[in-house]
């Protein structure tokens, strides 16, 4: 078996640096999109240009951009070219975390949250969950297949970070292609996250108010230690070696105001309480969330504290009925103006970025930032706030969020106002790489004639599989249960069976991702694939790289 699992990430391995030879050519191509209109953000819009891309750069753009001889061309008649589109606060590419073991409940004690543990992970005194030092470029996996739906949606770049903890660590703004890690970096760290939550075991802190107080309070500690570490390099002599703790050492720079902190706030209670922390700490911070924003929007102008807006809209989760309790006066007035946040941000001066909001269907975003033009917000100010605007909040407006030359060349390519419901994402480019969309078959709705988009594939059933790793090929069964465009099921194989998580399907085919284990560690399989009549066919991708697999329906 041990000589089984060698082989296996020899042979992963093995495919993986071809594929990196296959994908630094691909990188390397050149690319003109004719005639088409240019949203540049930066400047007014080009009715009628091109964009030309080589090495992963914007070469030229304009009305009379030179189209150079070894360029593929695209025939951009009837499209419009925006800056790839961003979404400015997801978990998107990180590995997921391993259940971590109970800890005894923290203790408020010496101006520190002492947190005991019998096997110590870190020179931390903090428990799980209360540990700013957590990296999310450190549990980022490769690997595009994974990132596909969003790309469909027109995405190329999104802030991603945790959701578990108080502190939920430090985020990375990655692109949304590439067969390494690195390749996918653009900036890490990004900022500090912090969550108004509470921790789970009944560990403190167990309230919101707690929570609060544990955040002030770990501040005060390190302004602490880094006045006693400046007085004892000064002059040792005769004083206590000040001792070391990596989470009080990773809010050092938020407090010197070198990283950001991301509050994750919706209600104007919490907003009020990270505004007046950041103004007591003198601290560089960014509200994420934001539904009840437009409440203090003259206090976040006067701060210049940035909002992460979220698109995630609430809505009713029970459908209406005679039977179904009444919403109370609060929920409907929070529904009602959630969507006009944004162009009271815009009215007030206050800058803002779009993002997700952990909301179930990517194509949510798009359709709620419609709303909130619809609720008063320029189309300008709109798409600004998922390019320029949320590159500059994230650091990167040097490098991304407008089509200028130099810039990295992440584009979308849209046929129809970006806005609309009959739209198409045609192209995507994310780092000069082509990510050419398949526009949905339409059929014809038989009672009014029109169209609609096709349905999503069939692709429910059992299937005997091959997962074709040269010179040890692997048996399996895959399972796969629909429902609409949900996927679920199981993965097995000798080495075991896993579940399928976030499974879904679309009109030409699934994906899904899952966890295998080997010789005691764990890593993410991202699948993608496509059925045939009774074959099935796709991509297997591991941070190692990626191995084919295909098979055929059981009865």
């Amino acid at each position: 078996m041990k000589n089984f699992i060698l082989r296996f990430y020899i042979a992963i391995f093995a495919s993986f640096s071809l594929g990196l030879s296959i994908n630094a050519q691909t990188r390397t191509e050149t690319f003109a999109i004719t005639n088409a209109r240019i949203v540049t953000v930066s400047g007014a819009a080009i009715e009628k240009g091109a964009v030309v891309v080589r090495n992963g750069l914007i070469e030229a753009v304009g009305a009379n951009a030179k189209i150079p001889a070894d360029a593929r061309t695209i025939d951009g008649t009837g499209l419009t070219i925006y800056p790839g589109f961003i979404d400015a606060n997801t978990s998107l590419g990180l590995a997921a975390a391993p259940a971590a073991p109970q800890r005894p409940v923290g203790q408020v004690g010496g101006g520190q949250l002492a947190a005991q543990t019998s096997q110590p992970q870190s020179n931390s005194n903090y428990p799980d969950g209360l540990q700013p030092e957590e990296y999310a470029a450190g549990k980022l996996k490769a690997g595009e297949a994974q990132f596909e739906t969003n790309r469909n949606a027109g995405f190329t770049t999104v802030l991603t970070v945790s959701r578990d903890g108080v502190f939920n660590g430090q985020s990375a703004v990655i692109n949304l292609a590439g067969d390494t890690v690195s390749q996918m970096i653009i900036r890490a760290p990004f900022a500090e996250h912090f969550s108004f939550t509470t921790l789970r075991n009944g560990q403190y802190p167990t309230s919101l108010l707690g929570t609060f107080s544990a955040l002030r309070q770990m501040l005060l500690d390190a302004q602490r230690l880094q006045t006693l570490r400046q007085v004892y390099d000064k002059n040792p002599r005769g004083i206590k070696r000040p001792e070391t703790d990596k989470s009080l050492d990773a809010l050092l720079p938020i407090l010197n105001r070198e990283m950001p902190i991301v509050f994750n706030a919706n209600t104007e209670i919490e907003i009020v309480r990270a505004l007046d922390l950041a103004r007591e700490f003198n601290l560089n911070a960014i509200i994420s969330g934001g539904q009840e924003a437009w409440k203090v929007a003259g206090r976040l102008k006067a701060q210049n504290v940035p909002v992460l807006l979220s698109l995630n809209f609430p809505k009713r989760t029970a459908a209406a009925s005679p039977e179904a309790d009444a919403e109370s006066l609060e929920v409907l007035r929070l529904r009602a103006e959630v969507p006009k946040t944004a162009a009271k941000l815009a009215q007030a001066g206050v800058k803002f970025a779009f993002q997700s909001g952990g909301m179930t269907s990517i194509n949510d975003f798009l359709t709620n930032a419609n709303k909130a033009v619809e609720n008063g917000l320029s189309k300008d100010a709109a798409i600004r706030a998922m390019t320029l605007s949320a590159a500059e909040i994230l650091g990167v407006g040097n490098r991304l969020g407008t089509i200028e030359t130099g810039k990295i060349a992440n584009l979308t390519v849209s046929r129809g106002d970006v806005f609309s419901k009959d739209k198409t994402i045609t192209h995507v480019f994310v780092d000069g790489k082509l990510f050419e969309q398949k526009e949905k078959p339409k059929t014809t709705t038989p009672a009014t004639g029109g169209t609609q988009p096709a349905a999503t594939a069939t692709v429910g059933g059992t299937y005997s599989i091959t997962i074709n790793i040269p010179g040890q090929p692997l048996e399996g069964t895959l399972s796969l249960t629909q429902q609409g465009e949900i996927l679920s099921g199981s993965l097995q194989t000798q080495l075991g069976t896993t579940p399928i998580k976030d499974g879904k399907v679309t009109a030409e085919g699934f994906n899904f991702t899952t966890t295998v284990e080997l010789g005691g560690s764990t890593f993410n399989l991202d699948v993608s694939g496509r059925v045939t009549g009774n074959q099935i066919s796709g991509t297997m991708t591991t941070p190692q790289g990626a191995v084919a697999f295909s098979g055929t329906k059981t009865p």
